[in-house]
């Protein structure tokens, strides 16, 4: 399968997005590295919770402004902006899930994505 990359290491970018994450106190930041899963259709899965929707939509804000300062990058893709229940961020190597707390135990990506290498980040105070 053919997965467009951009000039950035997919590895630094999901670091600048754990970063801008962690800038907007998002909770319970996952990190899954889906490189050596075939077919997986980009290289790592990032997924954070917001306590409300208003935090979900400025935890957005705060990862698109950090990896556009940072990295000069922003999303290929957004969606979900309309109702800030789940914001999916597409950099195409690297693909951020902000949900509000109860969609995320909804949709359960990490059981979906159990074969990833999962890094759990500590919550920011």
């Amino acid at each position: 399968m053919y997965k467009l990359k951009t000039d950035i290491d997919s590895k630094v970018l999901c670091d600048a997005i754990v970063e801008g994450m962690q800038d907007n106190k998002a909770k319970s930041i996952t990190v899954l590295d889906l490189r050596n899963i075939s077919n997986a259709v980009t290289d790592f899965f990032v997924i954070c919770s917001g306590e409300s929707s208003t935090q979900v939509d400025g935890i957005a804000n705060t990862v698109s402004r950090h990896t556009r300062e940072a990295l000069k990058e922003k999303p290929w893709h957004q969606e979900g902006k309309s109702n800030s229940e789940w914001i999916l961020l597409d950099y195409v190597s690297v693909v951020a899930h902000i949900f509000y707390k109860d969609a995320r135990h909804f949709y359960e990506l990490e059981d979906l994505w159990s074969d990833a290498i999962r890094t759990d980040i500590p919550d920011v105070n």
